[in-house]
């Protein structure tokens, strides 16, 4: 059976996040500019790299790798197509995480935005004992406002599918998961979204 990110169109995915209602899209291409600037690294691995939001943020004189990782084929075929001047530097692989992980190549930084939720914590932390970075920055989202997980869009019900693979996430849990593997939490920030939502960066490094 497919995972349900391989059936859902990049059209789709973007336009639902881009919208003035939902602002994740944005949000989140401010944030991968600070993920990508914030530690002594040069190279680096976007797990669920969709459509490559953020990637424009990429230096070349700092980056000499960035994988972009994702489920989806025709991501990755657009994400080359996008970010054609990073050739050489960007490496897009189709993995799933959670039967793939060992195929996962290793860095020092990995980001992880709004992935965890359709991975779940047990895969999470397989994929990071493969990868061995030594700094980790996920986003998750908090729904403040205790209602649907997704945000109510034209494009809604083109996310369906994806309540078979959601796992709700807590600050609490996924902090615990990655002490137990080894990575401690060195920054936490949130950003509010205009919907009674928002998204919280936290970020991790391999514990001396």
């Amino acid at each position: 059976m497919k995972n349900p990110w391989e059936e859902i169109s990049l059209d789709d995915y973007e336009n639902h996040m881009s919208l003035d209602s939902v602002h994740q899209l944005q949000a989140m291409n401010s944030i991968m500019k600070k993920q990508f600037d914030s530690y002594p690294v040069n190279t680096a691995m976007v797990l669920g790299v969709a459509g490559g939001n953020g990637l424009e943020h990429v230096c070349k004189e700092k980056y000499k790798t960035v994988y972009g990782i994702d489920i989806n084929a025709d991501y990755l075929n657009e994400v080359a197509k996008r970010y054609a001047n990073l050739a050489g530097i960007l490496q897009c692989l189709n993995l799933d995480l959670i039967n793939d992980a060992v195929k996962l190549p290793s860095c020092q930084l990995v980001i992880a935005n709004l992935l965890i939720e359709y991975i779940g914590y047990e895969s999470f932390q397989k994929a990071i004992g493969k990868i061995s970075p030594e700094y980790i920055s996920c986003v998750i989202q908090i729904n403040t406002d205790q209602k649907q997980w997704v945000s109510d869009s034209p494009y809604l019900h083109a996310f369906d599918g994806l309540d078979k693979v959601h796992h709700q996430m807590d600050e609490e849990a996924l902090t615990k998961a990655m002490e137990q593997i080894g990575y401690s939490l060195i920054l936490k920030e949130a950003d509010a979204l205009p919907n009674g939502k928002a998204l919280l960066r936290l970020d991790y490094r391999l514990s001396k």
